[in-house]
């Protein structure tokens, strides 16, 4: 299979760190299926871990709003980067966030169908919006957390990156240190239990491929140990308790909690425009095209 298009290697390079040409090997080994291609080169020793991002794209603010135990994430999306700058647009989403937490709105569409402030609803206000902006205006996303017996941390990176955090026992401090954390390295898992079996099961195989004729010639009880220990790191590398504390990196942020007799409950990350897939725009070729000359 020849016809591998340069996009799909340059997506395989970002995913793997691999060099050009390998990533083109493997894509072709394996019919152009990316994911397997991916599984090839690590298993090749050309990988040392899967680098792929959520693809985004939309442009927007993500807000937040907390008051005794209760907080909210909101995701408002624009179509520029512009626009996530304009006062209106600003005040609109700031707006709608203390709107989703004291109308106790649980989901996207009944905050759309609350109460906005001299607007009738929040869908109402957002169409207001888009007639004066001139772009598409929407609330995309919304969580919400809410404890009785802990406390909350949240914290918004760059309007871009938001995170609630709630946790039982610790400061308030420390809430908003492991919100800020997970703003920084986004963990899949919270503990070691909330790892897929199936995860384990591909990456012992993963790490199994990789080890050498000598090491696979030990004993079955070296060699479980061997493959548990880089299990056991992998681990700690995909949980949000088994990562370095960012704000301190000599303990995890298990030992983090756990120096305050704290325990995580629940946590809710948002980034703009995650999942949503953005077409790049050749500005030459639309150039050429509107001059006729493509």
């Amino acid at each position: 299979m020849s016809n591998i298009s340069a996009q799909l290697v340059k997506e395989l390079r970002e995913r793997s760190g691999a060099g050009m040409m390998e990533c083109k090997k493997a894509l072709v080994e394996n019919n152009g299926d990316i994911d397997v291609a991916m599984e090839w080169l690590r298993k090749s020793g050309l990988a040392k871990a899967d680098k792929k991002a959520s693809r985004v794209a939309a442009e927007g603010r993500v807000v937040t709003a907390q008051d005794n135990g209760k907080a909210v994430l909101v995701e408002v999306n624009c179509e520029t980067d512009f626009v996530t700058k304009n006062p209106d647009f600003v005040k609109f989403s700031d707006t709608v966030a203390d709107v989703a937490l004291k109308s106790g709105a649980a989901d996207v569409a009944a905050l759309n169908g609350a109460a906005y402030p001299g607007a009738g609803s929040v869908e109402e206000a957002a169409k207001g919006l888009v007639a004066t902006i001139g772009e598409k205006i929407e609330v995309r996303r919304m969580a919400r957390v809410e404890t009785t017996d802990g406390k909350i941390g949240s914290y918004v990176h760059g309007g871009r990156i938001g995170v609630l955090v709630a946790i039982k026992g610790g400061s308030e401090e420390l809430a908003k240190g492991v919100a800020m954390h997970v703003a920084a390295m986004n963990p899949p898992y919270v503990r070691a239990d909330d790892v897929p079996a199936d995860f384990i099961a591909k990456e012992k195989e993963i790490a199994l491929s990789q080890m050498s004729d000598k090491d696979k010639a030990k004993p079955a009880e070296i060699l479980e140990k061997i493959i548990s220990g880089k299990i056991n790191k992998i681990v700690s590398e995909v949980t949000l308790l088994g990562q370095a504390y960012v704000l301190d990196t000599n303990m995890t942020v298990g030992e983090a909690l756990k120096k305050e007799g704290a325990d995580v409950q629940q946590v809710v990350r948002l980034a703009v425009g995650e999942g949503i897939e953005k077409v790049e725009e050749d500005f030459h070729a639309e150039v050429m095209k509107q001059a006729g000359l493509a």
